[in-house]
């Protein structure tokens, strides 16, 4: 990996992170709710916008310091599996079965869905 590379990942990084946790905490305050809709709207947005990018790139349309950018640094930074894991187990250690099962399937159902309509809309540019 260039420097270049391993900067534009760094960047994307320091820009993913707060905005996941800016975002996070925007949906928790509108939201009075227990299940976790921030980490739920952060990890399908990012499953589309990777979805996009990636479309973008097999298309040969996106350069690699733009894919290091926002595929592995902001969007790797964006989303996070370690919240949608440990929010699921949370619901299921307070017992709610149904929510945590609900949580796992519409959040996987919907990341596939979005990362693959935005893989689509890449490809179609």
């Amino acid at each position: 990996m260039t420097l270049d590379l391993l900067l534009a990942v760094a960047a994307g990084g320091f820009v993913g992170a707060p905005s996941r946790y800016l975002l996070d905490r925007a949906i928790s305050r509108r939201r009075e709710s227990d299940l976790p809709w921030g980490t739920f709207v952060i990890n399908a947005t990012g499953s589309l916008l990777l979805g996009f990018l990636t479309g973008l790139a097999l298309a040969g349309r996106l350069p690699d310091i733009v894919k290091a950018l926002l595929g592995t640094g902001f969007c790797g930074a964006y989303t996070t599996f370690s919240a949608f894991t440990f929010e699921t187990v949370g619901l299921l250690e307070g017992g709610r079965i149904l929510d945590a099962l609900g949580n796992v399937v519409v959040s996987v159902a919907v990341g596939l869905g979005a990362a693959a309509a935005g893989l689509a809309i890449g490809l179609a540019l």
